[in-house]
C-alpha cells in the first residue's frame, strides 16, 4: 500500500483543497492529512484569524472522501518524521523554512516529494476578502 502524506491549515475549505486532496489521494492508496494545531498556526502565519478550530478543522476534512486519516501536528519538520508514508505532496506555496528541513528530511529518507499544482483564482486569502466585501 502506498501511503501519501500531506499537511496545511485547512480552515476555510475551498475547492482548491479538495482537488489537493483528490490529487494526493491519486498518487497511492491512503491519503493521511495533518492538520496544524490552532496554537501553531500563528508561528508561521502571524497575521492569521482562524474561523474554526482544531477540533472543527478536523471533523471536517475527516469527512472528505479522499482522506482516510487525519492527525494533528505542531511543526512540520517535526511530524514528518512521525509518520509512516511514502510520498509527501504539497502545494508549491508551502516553502517556508520548515517545509525545507521537511522536504530535506524526506529526501535523506528515501519519501518522495511531489509538489501538486494550485488551483488558479482560488484561496483561502481570496475567499476571505471576497466575504469581508459582501
Amino acid at each position: 500500500m502506498k501511503r501519501i502524506f500531506t499537511v496545511g491549515v485547512f480552515d476555510i475549505l475551498h475547492i482548491g483543497h479538495l482537488l489537493l486532496f483528490k490529487n494526493a489521494r491519486n498518487l497511492g492508496d491512503y491519503l493521511i492529512v495533518a492538520i496544524q494545531e490552532s496554537d501553531f498556526v500563528k508561528k508561521y502565519k502571524p497575521q492569521a484569524k482562524l474561523i474554526y478550530n482544531t477540533d472543527e478543522r478536523i471533523f471536517m476534512v475527516k469527512s472528505i472522501t479522499y482522506v482516510n486519516e487525519v492527525i494533528t501536528y505542531k511543526d512540520v519538520d517535526e511530524i514528518i518524521k512521525e509518520v509512516n508514508f511514502d510520498v509527501f505532496a504539497i502545494g508549491p506555496d508551502q516553502n517556508h523554512s520548515g517545509f525545507q528541513s521537511a522536504i530535506d528530511w524526506c529526501k535523506k529518507n528515501g519519501k518522495d516529494v511531489v509538489i501538486l499544482p494550485r488551483t488558479e483564482g482560488v484561496s483561502s486569502s481570496t475567499l476571505r476578502e471576497y466575504l469581508k466585501d459582501k
